[in-house]
């Protein structure tokens, strides 16, 4: 299974449905063969407003359905215009209003069937206005743009027009007058996955439409930047020639179905830099809206803010899709309150021994990222190495600046469990600066190392819920904090109970805690858990170090 999704068949349905559950809607019966979504009390003194077109786009259309935006949509299936019996039908629907209007995108299918119900219901006495999307900028020469996610806004404003109570030939009028001025680009790193087509992904394209079908032209971004470049370019050139040099801004960043919320922040981000704050007059809440199945993709939609556009976009409606709208503003930035220490950092005595130890330990870490990174990723996300190679690298730095009170043992361990806190990312750095913040309190108290280092792991025992023997770094640093305690002041022997601790974990094919407590058995086979390999190494390399040191 690679997707979860229904069979290719029941799709659609599945849409509809679920829309018509979550909203006050009415739906055609499933035996009409028509697939037709209407608001349950629209009002009928209002003109009626339907849109539609092919299925895979969700949530357009029929997530536009209610009140202030659309009054009813007409689905068909994945990638295909609704017929003309469909189309009419919804009209038919929607006779009592004092008008209709359709609103279409420009896709031969979509205008020909659309194009044809408004003719009948026009030969019925039904009062039919249309208004067309061609908002797509990629082929500047096309005869027929195509409608693209500028749709969604035509929805939006000419919905609140019909909410005003606004004439149908009004509405038509003032709706292509803004249609006409929409601006549209797309573009995508992959091609969509359709159901039922087994064509292969497609690499990156600018200028697609959203039937899946091929962009104007092949691409090659290799950054973030450039990829929005690729997009705004040629959209901020065109709405310069369009609304005027530096003209103020409708914004919608629009997905395409596959970008993460992620990569949607970012793009956003990137989208408000690249414009300006000063020209963004309204921006839409960046959202997928009109989408093409899972296209791995983005578009960007800029319109006029004009005055009665920004009106209608900030409306409040009832629907299920509509995100809504923002102005962009400055981001307010406030100075978070730090803890107050006693002492400034490193303003106590040094011990050249003890700092050179801590130097080649964290060299050691620094050095074995690689492959604790590894190890990591055969039992969790990889970046286990990373994360200790962070703590490393804060306290060489430390050690570089003569900010550590090596002479001090309270005092070091206190220093060293604010510079794991503010620089190691994750729950190792925060389960080693709580045993560190304990132990310098012991020791404080008069407490040796080992019994120090003992009440610092209990109480990370306390906070964190792991024990010996569930694959975390406590398998190497119980015992090696045991030997010290059993043989004070001997290191090798602190460092060969580490080691052996953390060659146990390769034996351990249930964990308990930590990221490995969610990996399979046979996963965890035969490999050492990468933070007691740190543990290990880092006990390894100080008391080589220290050892050293005290025999010369």
């Amino acid at each position: 299974m690679q997707q979860f999704l229904g069979a290719p068949r029941a799709i659609v349905a599945d849409l509809l449905d679920a829309t018509a559950q979550l909203m006050p809607l009415r739906m055609s019966a499933p035996d009409s063969g028509m697939r037709i979504v209407l608001q349950a009390e629209p009002d009928a003194a209002k003109v009626a407003v339907l849109s539609g077109g092919g299925s895979g786009h969700e949530p357009a259309h029929a997530g536009f359905v209610g009140p202030g935006m659309l009054t009813g949509a007409i689905a068909g299936d994945l990638f295909a215009s609704p017929g003309v019996e469909a189309v009419l039908a919804a009209i038919h629907a929607c006779r009592q209003a004092p008008g209709v209007l359709l609103v279409i995108k420009n896709y031969t299918g979509d205008r020909l069937n659309f194009g044809l119900a408004a003719e009948r219901a026009r030969a019925e006495g039904i009062d039919v206005a249309t208004v067309l999307v061609r908002d797509d900028i990629a082929l500047p020469d096309a005869a027929q743009p195509r409608g693209l996610a500028g749709t969604v806004l035509v929805h939006k404003y000419v919905g609140h027009l019909a909410a005003q109570g606004v004439a149908l030939a009004q509405i038509a009028e003032r709706g292509q007058a803004f249609a006409d001025r929409l601006l549209s680009l797309g573009m995508a790193l992959s091609s969509a996955t359709v159901p039922g087509q087994h064509q292969g992904k497609r690499s990156p394209e600018l200028g697609l439409g959203i039937h899946n079908e091929p962009g104007a032209r092949k691409v090659d971004p290799q950054s973030l930047q450039d990829a929005l470049d690729l997009v705004l370019s040629p959209l901020l050139e065109a709405a310069d020639a369009r609304l005027g040099a530096d003209a103020p801004l409708v914004v919608f960043l629009n997905d395409l179905g596959g970008c993460s919320t992620q990569e949607l922040g970012s793009l956003a981000n990137g989208v408000i830099a690249r414009i300006g704050l000063e020209r963004i007059a309204v921006m839409v809440r960046p959202a997928a809206l009109m989408t093409s199945m899972d296209m791995h993709g983005f578009s960007i939609t800029l319109g006029p803010a004009d005055a009665d556009v920004l009106e209608a976009l900030r409306a409040p409606v009832e629907t299920l899709a509509w995100p809504g709208v923002s102005t962009p503003r400055p981001v307010t930035y406030f100075e978070p309150e730090r803890p107050q220490s006693e002492h400034a950092p490193g303003s106590g005595h040094r011990d050249a021994r003890r700092a050179n130890a801590l130097k080649q330990a964290a060299q050691t870490l620094l050095t074995a990222k690689e492959e604790l990174d590894a190890l990591d990723a055969k039992v969790g996300d990889g970046d286990a190495g990373s994360t200790f190679a962070q703590g490393a690298a804060a306290v060489l730095a430390a050690l570089e600046t003569d900010t550590l009170s090596t002479g001090e043992q309270a005092r070091l361990a206190q220093e060293l469990a604010a510079l794991i806190e503010h620089s190691m990312g994750g729950s190792s750095g925060v389960l080693l600066s709580i045993m560190l913040t304990a132990s310098a309190q012991a020791l404080a108290e008069s407490a040796s190392w080992p019994e120090a280092l003992e009440r610092g792991i209990a109480r990370m025992q306390e906070t964190g819920g792991a024990r010996q023997g569930d694959r975390t770094m406590l398998d190497a640093l119980i015992p090696a904090v045991a030997a010290l305690r059993e043989r004070p002041g001997d290191l090798q022997a602190a460092a060969a109970a580490a080691r052996e601790g953390a060659a146990a974990t390769a034996t351990m094919q249930k964990a308990q805690a930590g990221r490995s407590a969610s990996v399979r058995a046979e996963a965890l086979a035969g490999v050492v858990d990468p933070g007691a390999e740190a543990v290990a190494r880092a006990f390894e390399a100080f008391a080589q170090a220290a050892t050293s040191a005290h025999s010369a």
